[in-house]
């Protein structure tokens, strides 16, 4: 069974998952502080990067399973044309203008 967007906790990671699943990637660039940074599975990537190519040129999806910490930690299926399924877990830091800094992901 998975979250719907509306059942997640954290408006800021609430938004990330529905910009991620539209493929909007104007409103994903919105949702980021200046200077944000991402990490996927342990390693720091460039996260323009990495969002083009893991998210938005290869058609990304998420399906939350569950959420912990407030919303801001996340298991989900997610998936996309590179690389099929898998489960993955997902940590949020957002700032005090509910812009995400930072976001860590892996295979959970």
């Amino acid at each position: 069974m998975t979250l719907s967007q509306e059942q997640l906790s954290d408006p800021s990671v609430r938004a990330f998952v529905a910009a991620v699943n539209a493929g909007d990637r104007e409103a994903f660039t919105a949702l980021l502080a200046p200077g944000a940074t991402m990490s996927d599975d342990g390693s720091e990537r460039d996260l323009a990067e990495w969002t083009e190519r893991e998210i938005f040129s290869s058609g990304g999806r998420m399906d939350v399973v569950s959420e912990a910490e407030g919303g801001r930690r996340l298991v989900a299926d997610y998936r996309n044309e590179t690389y099929g399924s898998m489960r993955t877990a997902w940590r949020f830091e957002v700032g005090g203008d509910g812009r995400i800094t930072r976001f860590e992901t892996g295979q959970a």
